[in-house]
């Protein structure tokens, strides 16, 4: 897809935003709000029992969040990343009534109910591999390279799609799931196939798509009310093809506040912020090890489809206070973030700030976040200049009570507060008076 724009590179992305959230997106969620979710991946692991995920559903539905996701380990003999990926039947040793006493539990706490799949990946330690050794990419007499012991399976072969949809499917209809997600955590090596001759290879790749494309036209066009986003996590795939099947994608597997600047500003020059999903994780971060505050992790992470990916029973009382907060802010921000407009206005890959802010298409409100990597000595006063206001119109600042032309804010600039220390942001909203 092409578009052009006279008006700089921000123009040609909110462009792009609209193609991609308007026409290339669809089904029941392209236009409605995404729910505030919490996965417990990285609160857990592969170590849980249905009471733990309880335990952290209910913590959530206490603090207003809206789905919970089940992530990774809840089927084959799933306690480590080294097998079962194919052997889509639950793991009754950790969910022994299964997906629909789970999903159950979960709905009778005012929650809605996400699982994870991996459904294009096959561990060489499983019964589907062991089965059929040849449903993999490979080429003949080659090493087939495995990554995070895994080999991707070959969606070129309509055997393969149709064994793989099936088993999802059937997932699928034995409980009440309303989200998936699913992922995809390695690139592709080996391309072939085993039915292919030898000078049709090169065709593998192509076939694999559009293999890949009638499973997910087939799943969700029977299970139209489930909203499913897709993975870019290792993979590396957030591409306009799979927005046309799941209208938002798992933005990265780097979940630390700091990284994620760069990525989702860099993700904003094509993708609309309702394709990307962000989420509050735990400090020090898993992936960097770096420890920042729960106000910056919320402020980045409010800029897409907002959840959480940490224990929430292992918050203290102040802590669960400044969630709750969050997630109801994001509540009342959330048709704006995901269906406005956005402008850049601070590049983190230029500088020590980031900014962006988010206005409604007929510029009655904004919001605004701005964030500081390092802290300065003796820092200058500065002024942040907005975009995509109404230059005629007045701006009550929502916070702080002030009111301020939409000339003022744009062309003098709000002015910066004094921050203290590294990784601090601020988050402001506008309304038009």
């Amino acid at each position: 897809m092409l578009v052009f724009s006279p008006d700089g590179l921000g123009a040609m992305s909110r462009t792009y935003h609209k193609l991609y959230r308007t026409r290339l997106s669809r089904g029941s969620f392209r236009d409605r709000t995404r729910p505030v979710l919490v996965n417990n991946w990285e609160a857990t692991y592969f170590d849980f029992t249905a009471d733990k995920i309880e335990d952290i559903a209910r913590a959530g539905s206490e603090l207003g969040m809206e789905l919970f996701v089940l992530d990774d380990g809840w089927f084959g003999h799933r306690d480590n990343d080294r097998s079962s990926l194919g052997d889509w039947f639950v793991d009754k040793k950790k969910l022994p009534q299964g997906p629909e006493d789970l999903a159950r539990r979960v709905n009778e706490l005012d929650m809605q109910f996400g699982l994870w799949f991996e459904p294009e990946m096959i561990s060489p330690d499983s019964e589907l591999y062991r089965q059929h050794p040849d449903w993999c990419l490979h080429v003949e007499g080659r090493r087939r390279t495995e990554a995070r012991m895994q080999l991707v399976l070959d969606f070129s072969r309509v055997d393969v799609c149709q064994a793989i949809g099936d088993r999802v499917a059937d997932v699928l209809r034995s409980a009440p799931i309303s989200y998936v997600k699913w992922d995809m955590n390695r690139n592709m090596t080996e391309i072939g196939s085993a039915l292919l001759p030898q000078e049709r290879q090169r065709e593998t790749a192509h076939r694999y798509m559009l293999g890949l494309y009638g499973v997910l036209e087939r799943i969700t066009a029977e299970f139209p009310e489930v909203l499913f986003e897709s993975c870019s996590g290792g993979g590396g795939r957030f591409d306009p093809g799979m927005l046309y099947y799941m209208p938002q994608t798992w933005t990265s597997d780097n979940t630390d506040a700091i990284s994620r600047l760069k990525i989702q500003y860099g993700t904003s020059i094509v993708y609309p912020l309702s394709a990307m999903g962000s989420h509050v994780s735990a400090v020090p971060n898993h992936q960097v090890h770096r420890s920042t505050s729960l106000e910056l992790r919320g402020h980045v992470a409010m800029s897409g489809n907002f959840g959480y990916e940490l224990d929430l029973t292992k918050f203290t009382e102040d802590e669960k206070t400044a969630v709750q907060a969050q997630v109801a802010l994001y509540k009342e921000l959330r048709n704006l973030v995901q269906f406005g407009e956005q402008y850049r206005l601070l590049s983190p890959f230029e500088g020590n700030e980031t900014a962006w802010l988010i206005a409604a298409e007929d510029k009655s409100e904004a919001v605004v976040m701005y964030a500081r990597t390092l802290a300065e000595p003796n820092d200058a006063l500065h002024y942040l200049r907005l975009k995509g206001l109404d230059p005629e119109a007045d701006y009550e600042w929502v916070e702080g009570g002030g009111v301020f032309g939409g000339d003022h804010l744009m062309y003098a600039g709000l002015p910066l507060p004094a921050l203290h220390g590294d990784f601090q942001s601020v988050l402001w909203r506008f309304r038009r008076v």
